[in-house]
């Protein structure tokens, strides 16, 4: 039997880098990069998709265009949804559904025309941080949330160069009691 190559799998299970579940992998990776974090494995299904120092980090991507053909761009909406996370460390559930993360960063992938976009150039992406607990303030039950409403509650719009200091800020912000 032959032994296959990794290289040729990654291939063909994540080439195209527009579908919905590869880029949200992409865009996962992306901010871990930013944060020094790409050097430890993903961890699948755990309670929120990055952890810095004690900070969870959920990461959330979207994009106008689609790997489909499409007869307009798509709507900009993440989800926010609750859930009943996976705590990879203790493998237990939580006893009730949500928001583990302390700070949620939405990545999106600008432009409309397929051909002028590069997933992999971090130029094409831009990003919104925001501390859960404004999420939890203003959307407590949303499954959902749209560009204009994140702005309206302060998320922070950044580049990739400035998404560490970002993403910092809001964990501080996450810290201080009310």
């Amino acid at each position: 039997m032959p032994r296959l190559k990794p290289r040729k799998f990654y291939a063909w299970a994540y080439g195209d880098l527009f579908t919905n579940t590869t880029r949200g992998v992409l865009a996962e990776y992306i901010v871990a990069t930013a944060l020094g974090l790409d050097e430890t494995k993903r961890r699948e299904w755990d309670q929120y998709d990055l952890k810095m120092g004690d900070v969870g980090i959920e990461v959330k991507s979207a994009a106008y265009v689609q790997a489909w053909k499409q007869a307009r761009p798509s709507k900009i909406v993440f989800s926010i949804r609750r859930a009943q996370g996976w705590d990879g460390d203790t493998y237990t559930y939580a006893d009730s559904p949500r928001r583990s993360a302390g700070v949620y960063v939405f990545c999106l992938l600008e432009g409309k025309v397929k051909d002028s976009i590069d997933p992999l150039d971090t130029a094409h992406w831009t990003f919104y941080v925001l501390p859960t607990s404004q999420l939890n303030r203003h959307f407590p039950t949303h499954k959902t949330i749209g560009l204009n409403r994140l702005e309206e509650i302060g998320a922070r719009r950044c580049r990739y160069e400035e998404l560490k200091a970002a993403i910092k800020k809001a964990a501080v912000f996450e810290r201080e009691p009310e």
